[in-house]
């Protein structure tokens, strides 16, 4: 299975990530991917960039030779109403937009599905960042039929794999959240969560996991099946 885009890079604007914009396209580009997405952390989240810095996203170039590269965030989940810490009129001229659940910003609940379930309504959030992550737990049948009703796309994250990650423990809850997606036909994203150029579409751990999905159900393996998957939200509506 041949993977061609990655869709959650943060370059060093998230405070946290060491790489530039430059570096991202040139690894991408040594990789033969044909779309990237820097998504940069929204500005809640400790040490990132501030809200100027998502308005201004526009002056970057699309286009470099064969790759193209969306500018979006990853937006962070602030109460328990969904609300995400970018305002409307920014989440308008984004690309792409990517929210998590991230314990600096918001207090996990002992049931997190109705809180996934308002986020999922946004209408500008197209990707639902690491789920599986075992500290925010939910029924996962009910969250991701609801991915489907509101044409959000689950991603299923590199990084939440690694023995480093403060979200390592969850490798079962993921292995069930795309058993429930495969059940339903409803596509996944891969995300990579660089935060070093050198692991852009750097799908070592859910690789394995999804070896036995059907090439479609993979939004990675098709620039043309992600950008529809991205349009049907806007049809939703």
């Amino acid at each position: 299975m041949k993977f061609l885009l990655d869709t959650h890079c943060h370059t060093v604007a998230s405070g946290h990530a060491y790489s530039i914009i430059s570096e991202y396209v040139s690894e991408a580009q040594k990789k033969n991917l044909k779309l990237i997405a820097i998504t940069d952390h929204a500005p809640k989240m400790p040490g990132s960039c501030q809200e100027f810095y998502f308005g201004n996203l526009k002056c970057l170039p699309h286009k470099f030779d064969d790759l193209e590269v969306l500018y979006g965030a990853e937006l962070n989940i602030i109460d328990y109403d969904g609300a995400v810490d970018l305002p409307e009129e920014t989440l308008q001229k984004l690309d792409l937009a990517i929210a998590s659940l991230h314990p600096p910003c918001i207090t996990p609940l002992p049931d997190n599905t109705e809180l996934i379930m308002k986020v999922m309504e946004n209408p500008y959030v197209n990707v639902f960042g690491h789920l599986g992550d075992p500290r925010f737990l939910f029924d996962i049948e009910r969250v991701v039929r609801h991915a489907k009703k509101t044409g959000t796309i689950i991603e299923i994250n590199n990084s939440s794999l690694n023995p480093n990650s403060t979200r390592f423990g969850g490798k079962k809850l993921i292995e069930e959240i795309i058993r429930e997606c495969q059940k339903i036909n409803l596509p996944i994203i891969l995300g990579s969560d660089a935060h070093f150029h050198l692991d852009v579409a750097n799908f070592n751990y859910v690789a394995e996991l999804v070896k036995d999905l059907r090439d479609e159900l993979i939004l990675n393996t098709s620039v043309e099946k992600f950008k529809n998957a991205i349009a049907k939200k806007k049809l939703l509506q």
